[in-house]
C-alpha cells in the first residue's frame, strides 16, 4: 500500500509541475517582423496612454492616476516589472489592479510578447542615447 501512495504522490508533482510550466511557456524569439507587430499594435492600443515615444506622456495618461509607466526610464525603474520580461508580459496579460492598465487578452499571445519587446526597446534606445 506504501508504495501505491508513494507513485500517486510523485505522479501528482510531476503532473502539476508539468501544468505550471505550460502557465509560462518560453517567450517566442525577438524577431523584426515580431517587433514591427509589437509596434503596430502598441500604436493601436498603448500610446493614447503610454505616448508614441513611450514616455508615459500620451494624451489619455495625463489624468491617470496612477500614471502611465515611462518606458523610456531604465529598466530596473519600472514600477510592477522592474524590466523582468515575464513579468512585463504578465501586466500586458493581467493588467493592473486599482489602475487603468487593463488586461490585453483579446491579443495572441505573440502580440502580447511583441509588445514586450515593443517597450523594452524604448529603454534600451534611451540607454544608447537615441
Amino acid at each position: 500500500m506504501k508504495k501505491r501512495t508513494w507513485i500517486i504522490m510523485i505522479g501528482s508533482l510531476f503532473l502539476l509541475a508539468t501544468i505550471g510550466l505550460a502557465a509560462n511557456p518560453a517567450p517566442p524569439k525577438k524577431t523584426p517582423q515580431l517587433l514591427k507587430e509589437g509596434g503596430k499594435v502598441y500604436e493601436q492600443v498603448c500610446a493614447s496612454c503610454h505616448g508614441s515615444k513611450g514616455d508615459g506622456k500620451g494624451p489619455a495618461g495625463a489624468v491617470l492616476k496612477p500614471p502611465p509607466t515611462d518606458f523610456q526610464k531604465p529598466l530596473k525603474e519600472w514600477p510592477n516589472t522592474k524590466g523582468d520580461p515575464q513579468k512585463v508580459f504578465e501586466v500586458i496579460s493581467k493588467g493592473i489592479p486599482n489602475s487603468a492598465m487593463v488586461a490585453w487578452t483579446q491579443y495572441s499571445e505573440q502580440q502580447r510578447w511583441a509588445l514586450v519587446y515593443r517597450v523594452m526597446d524604448f529603454s534600451r534606445a534611451m540607454a544608447k542615447g537615441k
